[in-house]
């Protein structure tokens, strides 16, 4: 049962390639993409505080969401507030691939792990990780800032550090970090 429920969520998570898929494929153009990402958040973020607040009690929160999250902003939130962020502070070049990696290295990378929280992934799995990440930004980048890219994905996904009881997620970290991993890999350039 545990495996189904991990499987439900790395699928949503997954969905979320959609929008940088429309870009990339001439459906939306980057303002559209920008202003999705921000509805996308709002929503997220009204659920969330209906969720927390105990007005909204859904049954696929008890699927979708890790035990961690029961009190606090779920990932799934954390996942559009960071593609949010990324949409805006960056370039499509370094923003799309930075977002596909969130939607598609992330899901494949838990799915590895299977999907236990721990402090440090193994290095096989982060290994597999940084192969799909490289995969996913070389269409968009040189090879200098594709491999920075997925190098800083990779340690935003193989770390999940704790602050004050509050588990940093990588829905969070690893868009920003790719992208600026792409951004100082095509400086150096």
């Amino acid at each position: 049962m545990r495996l189904a429920s991990e499987v439900k969520r790395r699928l949503v998570h997954a969905t979320g390639a959609a929008i940088p898929l429309g870009y990339v494929l001439g459906i939306v153009d980057w303002p559209t993409v920008r202003w999705l990402w921000v509805a996308s958040a709002a929503v997220a973020l009204v659920l969330e505080a209906l969720r927390l607040s105990g007005a909204l009690e859904w049954r696929i929160y008890d699927t979708l969401t890790r035990e961690y999250e029961q009190d606090n902003l779920a990932g799934y939130a954390l996942y559009m507030l960071s593609m949010t962020g990324v949409a805006w502070l960056f370039e499509p070049r370094a923003a799309v691939p930075a977002m596909l990696m969130l939607a598609i290295a992330d899901p494949i990378s838990g799915l590895l792990g299977s999907g236990e929280l721990r402090a440090v992934k193994g290095w096989p799995v982060l290994a597999a990780t940084f192969g799909v990440c490289l995969l996913l930004a070389l269409p968009f980048v040189a090879p200098a800032p594709a491999v920075l890219g997925a190098a800083a994905a990779t340690l935003a996904d193989g770390a999940k550090p704790v602050i004050r009881g509050y588990v940093i997620d990588d829905n969070l970290t690893i868009p920003p970090a790719a992208a600026t991993g792409i951004v100082v890999g095509s400086a150096l350039l």
